[in-house]
């Protein structure tokens, strides 16, 4: 297994392992709980990992470089409900329809 993204913030992590997973690559998730040990241990190491099998590696780094490299982009309109999203949106998120 290889380290393939970490982040302070659970919910860019729990995104990218899921940006992988519509890809077809398998990650674990490691230190997802453990925030809590803060203190005890330094802040950088509690931040949550997402790691990938060696074989997995080299597309994984290109998915999360390729979602770290995206531009933000304009917000948009949902063509459904008329609804303004953030650029990051590609399903509203209001009705949930597709950009």
């Amino acid at each position: 297994m290889q380290l393939v993204y970490t982040h302070e913030n659970k919910i860019l992590v729990e995104n990218a392992r899921n940006l992988l997973r519509e890809s077809g690559i398998e990650s674990t998730l490691k230190n997802e709980y453990a925030a809590g040990a803060m203190g005890d241990l330094s802040p950088i190491q509690t931040w949550p990992e997402l790691w990938v099998a060696e074989a997995d590696y080299p597309k994984a780094k290109a998915i999360i470089n390729d979602l770290i490299n995206r531009p933000a982009g304009e917000a948009w309109y949902c063509r459904q409900c008329g609804e303004e999203n953030d650029a990051s949106f590609e399903v509203c998120w209001h009705c949930q329809a597709e950009r």
